[in-house]
């Protein structure tokens, strides 16, 4: 021996041909990404050079030319940036020996400047037998094969034959690895969704695919993916849309602030930011709603009849005096005066903000020519024009109109409705003492989930003041007079005064500060009139009639992606037996259903469990088919004394992801995810505290918590489990301390 390493031998049979080829899709992939870089660096130049040429010169219309230039720049430079990770994941091999790289984003040879394209984008028609081709129907492609990355490195790869006679001797022989599914769902969580752009299957791409116009609903029980199906469905739409989705970009609503954590990197990683992810309780510009209401308030203030509500506060609003209207010593209104300007006030079905204005003048006209008669004086033309204005300006006149009409925002109204009694009664005399009870609360309490479908409808109903309005016009204006006047003054005084190429009104544009230029998303999000060109609704199935109502009006063309499983229904307002019972208030005939019937997440010895619970309290459910096969059944663990915390402690670490889950009522004091919280996530490891107060809760809460697990499931209990869980409880099953995680 002389101390010199130990050479292996080379590879040989099946590891020989898999590290060719290795070697060969890795100098491909490094191409690729050669390409990339060549790609951003074109951007960037293009956008350094839109911000340099974007002066205040020329025309309007150059100006708004460079403007939309500058704006592409930049959402293409986002996009190139967005995709640096599993930049290309697939292959086709076609019969006639052409093969396509399929990747995250499209892209053209930009290092000989050819422009061909080198990488196919997966929306795009060309990558769609990447999704559907089976052996039995492989069309002209031979082979699939996925590729397995970390950063810029290729780390496998995985082969399916989808036509054996078309592949040659050397294409059979190198065929390697294994099923790139279930590879990917065997891998632990990382604690955020991640794409499935890789695998996606043929049930999901006929969602993802499916035409833009109307609303699509998405039934998928646990673990079909029927999120993330969406998510690409999104992104498929911008690609395939662009020109129409890029400019009012689309709505992701999702059930819980964790929820949108865990999915907000899905889009971007497919080179898409034009998205606005917001839930229920931010829906209104200003509010950021989490806390939920409880079960009797939630059923009163997101039933439909809280929009007729609304309407009869806003209506309580608009009044009139017990008798004629005395204004002094001389001024009289008669009662009959007041009723018919507030009857054609409200015949202009105007929002109440604005109709306020054509009652306030039909009162001062009135009251004008009032006065001029008490005076002795005639009613001329002189008289019409500055009477009622000055009628407007003595405060005792205008504080007793303004009670008769008063601006009213959303928030002054929706918190009065809930902190007067009268009112409430007034506005929903449907509703029984205890309902109206259910909802009562002191003046200025903290928004709630439900109230923010009240404050949009709200906002529908009162619109804007006309004379805010106005006087921010007249605000907007005199800044532009000050800067106007402050150029003229810059130029006169630098005796640029006479210099053709300069002008007051450029040059005070130059020196606006209009602040930095926003997104499409960040523009969508701070305007509750917003109108998105697509929006999709997770966890459908808990939205309530008025939280629909605020949804609907966000997306006037009616385009929406709606996912959800009526077996997970937990809300009390939300669709149990059917989705029509819910949309064909909202949308009849517009709507379409597609069902995802594979459960890829939970595996098959966890489902069973979940899939009894489902068929015992709700019979017409039908749970998905579970293609995952484990040894781990779920592992019950008695807890005697019912003290949950030091069960808890006592649980040793295992790998991977954990998720805890328990009622309502305790889920806080352990530290435990809610069910509402742990709807729409998943964890290697999941376990759930007292599954017999879960199923008190509801059926569906019981459901949910049993299949997020994606590995391991532990049952913590002191009480004996639901029935439909009985076959866990068996002595020889139990967990010891031992990994029960």
């Amino acid at each position: 021996m002389n101390g010199s390493p130990v050479v292996p031998p080379p590879p040989t049979g099946t590891d020989a041909l898999l590290a060719e080829a290795l070697r060969t899709e890795q100098a491909r992939l490094t191409g690729l990404y050669a390409h990339l870089d060549a790609a951003r660096e074109r951007a960037r130049r293009t956008l350094a050079a839109a911000g340099r040429d974007a002066g205040p010169g020329g025309t309007h219309q150059a100006r708004l030319e460079r403007e939309l230039r500058a704006a592409e720049a930049a959402r293409r430079a986002a996009r190139l940036e967005a995709v640096e990770r599993g930049l290309c994941f697939g292959r086709l091999d076609h019969r006639d020996g052409t093969v396509r790289s399929i990747g995250r984003i499209g892209l053209t040879d930009e290092l000989d400047e050819s422009f061909e394209p080198v990488l196919i984008d997966w929306r795009a028609p060309a990558a769609r037998p990447f999704y559907t081709a089976t052996p039995a129907d492989p069309g002209d492609l031979v082979r699939r094969r996925h590729l397995h990355t970390s950063g810029r490195t290729l780390t496998g790869l995985d082969d399916e034959a989808l036509d054996l006679a078309g592949l040659d001797e050397d294409g059979r022989r190198g065929l390697v690895g294994e099923a790139a599914l279930l590879a990917a769902l065997d891998r632990e969580r990382t604690g955020r969704m991640a794409t499935v752009v890789a695998t996606i299957q043929a049930e999901q791409d006929r969602v993802i695919r499916a035409p833009l116009p109307g609303a699509l609903v998405v039934q998928g029980g646990p673990g079909t993916g029927k999120t993330v199906t969406a998510l690409h469905r999104a992104a498929y739409l911008l690609y395939t849309h662009r020109a129409v989705l890029e400019r009012r970009g689309v709505l992701v609503l999702g059930p819980n602030p964790a929820f949108l954590r865990y999915i907000d990197q899905v889009l971007p990683a497919l080179g898409e930011t034009e998205v606005v992810l917001c839930t229920v309780g931010e829906l209104f510009p200003g509010v950021r709603a989490t806390v939920e209401d409880g079960p009797a308030a939630a059923v009163v203030k997101g039933g439909p009849w809280m929009a007729d509500a609304v309407r009869r506060a806003v209506e309580a609003h608009q009044r009139l005096p017990a008798g004629d209207l005395l204004l002094g010593e001389h001024l009289r209104l008669p009662h009959r005066v007041c009723a018919e300007a507030r009857t054609a006030a409200r015949g202009l079905r105007l929002p109440h903000n604005r109709a306020r204005g054509f009652f306030l003048r039909t009162l001062l006209d009135a009251l004008a020519v009032a006065q001029a008669l008490s005076l002795g004086r005639p009613y001329d033309e002189e008289e019409a024009r500055h009477a009622p204005r000055e009628l407007w300006e003595q405060p005792g006149i205008r504080a007793e109109l303004d009670s008769l009409w008063p601006v009213l925002t959303p928030h002054r109204l929706v918190d009065r409705l809930f902190s007067d009694p009268a009112l409430l009664a007034a506005a929903a005399p449907g509703l029984s003492p205890a309902q109206r009870a259910a909802v009562l609360r002191p003046a200025g309490a903290p928004w709630t989930t439900g109230d923010v479908p009240l404050l949009d409808e709200a906002a529908e109903l009162l619109g804007e003041d006309g004379a805010a309005t106005r006087a921010r016009s007249r605000a907007a204006a005199r800044a532009l007079d000050e800067e106007l006047a402050y150029a003229e003054g810059v130029l006169t005084v630098t005796g640029q005064r006479e210099d053709a190429t300069l002008d007051a009104g450029l040059l005070a544009e130059r020196f606006r500060d209009t602040g930095p230029e926003r997104t499409t998303a960040e523009r969508a999000a701070a305007d509750r009139e917003w109108a998105y060109g697509h929006v999709v609704v997770d966890e459908a199935q808990e939205l309530s009639a008025m939280a629909w109502r605020a949804v609907l009006r966000r997306v006037p063309t009616r385009s929406l992606t709606i996912v959800g499983d009526l077996a997970q229904t937990g809300s009390p307002v939300g669709a149990r037996s059917s989705w029509a019972e819910m949309l064909d208030r909202e949308l009849p005939g517009r709507w379409r259903e597609e069902r995802l019937t594979v459960n890829y997440r939970t595996p098959a010895a966890i489902m069973a469990p979940a899939a009894a619970v489902l068929r015992a309290h709700s019979p017409g459910q039908e749970p998905p088919e579970a293609v995952r096969q484990t040894s781990e059944r779920p592992r019950p663990v008695p807890v005697p004394d019912g003290d949950y915390a030091a069960a808890l402690a006592a649980l040793p670490a295992g790998p991977g992801t954990l998720g805890v889950i328990a009622p309502d009522a305790v889920a806080t004091a352990l530290g435990a995810l809610t069910v509402r919280e742990a709807k729409g996530l998943e964890y290697d490891a999941v376990v759930l505290v007292d599954p017999a107060g879960l199923l008190a809760q509801g059926a569906a809460d019981l459901y949910v918590a049993l299949t997020r697990a994606t590995r391991r499931l532990t049952l913590l209990h002191h009480t004996p489990l639901p029935p439909a869980l009985a076959t866990a409880d068996d002595p020889d099953d139990r967990a010891g301390p031992t990994d029960a995680r």
